[in-house]
């Protein structure tokens, strides 16, 4: 993945250790995975996964979430159709549901919130992540 974008204003410590960005990923790189979201055998997930070496999952929804991972590396891929105000929550700091963002954490406590009516998906792609990787990522902030 593209970590070396990562800036300082993309790392906090309040309330947890959290990486929060919109600027890891190309938007136009993004956008073809977007529209090919439900085939993920399609050549633009191929070329991804053979250019990152990721393991990772497309979830359909928050509730998909796999909590038993090491570390919460979630990707965000809000439906362009949904106008709605969502927010996630990382115990209890409220941070905005937008695509094509990255939301990384040791932290459990994620629950997406929502304004007004309920929007039918909320998808995201969770990608695997060790500790040594989170703290090599930490360590460009320390």
């Amino acid at each position: 993945m593209n970590w070396r974008k990562l800036k300082p204003n993309h790392y906090f410590e309040d309330p947890v250790t959290h990486i929060y960005t919109r600027t890891v990923f190309d938007t136009k790189e993004y956008d073809k995975l977007y529209e090919n979201q439900n085939n993920l055998n399609h050549q633009t997930w191929q070329d991804f996964n053979s250019k990152y070496r990721l393991r990772f999952e497309f979830k359909n929804d928050f509730s998909e979430i796999d909590f038993d991972k090491e570390i919460m590396c979630l990707w965000f891929f809000k439906e362009r159709s949904d106008n709605t105000q969502s927010y996630v929550h990382i115990d209890d700091k409220q941070l905005t549901y937008f695509p094509n963002t990255f939301l990384i954490t040791k932290s459990k406590n994620i629950k997406l919130v929502l304004t007004k009516r309920k929007y039918i998906r909320h998808p995201l792609v969770q990608i695997d992540m060790t500790n040594n990787q989170w703290e090599d990522l930490l360590g460009k902030f320390r």
